[in-house]
């Protein structure tokens, strides 16, 4: 079954960095573009960045384009997302998300983001 397991979360002060790691199994990597969302505390969730199967294109929100950069390494079947210059804004859960299909949509268990001095 599709797995998708979000690590890297953290406390981290402001002007810190995170780097999430996303490990997903269960389908062909390799073929489908990935997301990362986010939900802060009483927000609605997200978009925050895409990356196409290849990693050739990749899309970021307005408040994530020049601090967040979004990769993938489709030997390890991982999607990352580079975390600079955080705010306490960016305080969230943050999910890794993939659309198989018309109909199928999975989501990870989050991973915790944290920005406080």
């Amino acid at each position: 079954q599709v797995q998708l397991v979000e690590s890297g979360g953290g406390l981290v002060q402001p002007g810190g960095s995170l780097r999430l790691s996303c490990a997903a199994s269960g389908f062909t990597f390799s073929t489908y573009g990935m997301y990362w969302y986010r939900q802060a505390p009483g927000k609605e969730r997200e978009l925050v960045a895409t990356i196409s199967s290849a990693g050739s294109m990749t899309n970021y929100a307005a408040f994530a384009k020049g601090r967040f950069t979004i990769s993938r390494d489709n030997a390890k079947n991982t999607v990352y997302l580079q975390m600079n210059s955080l705010k306490p804004e960016d305080t969230a859960v943050y999910y890794c998300h993939v659309r198989i299909g018309l109909l199928n949509r999975y989501w990870g268990q989050g991973t915790q983001v944290t920005v406080s001095s």
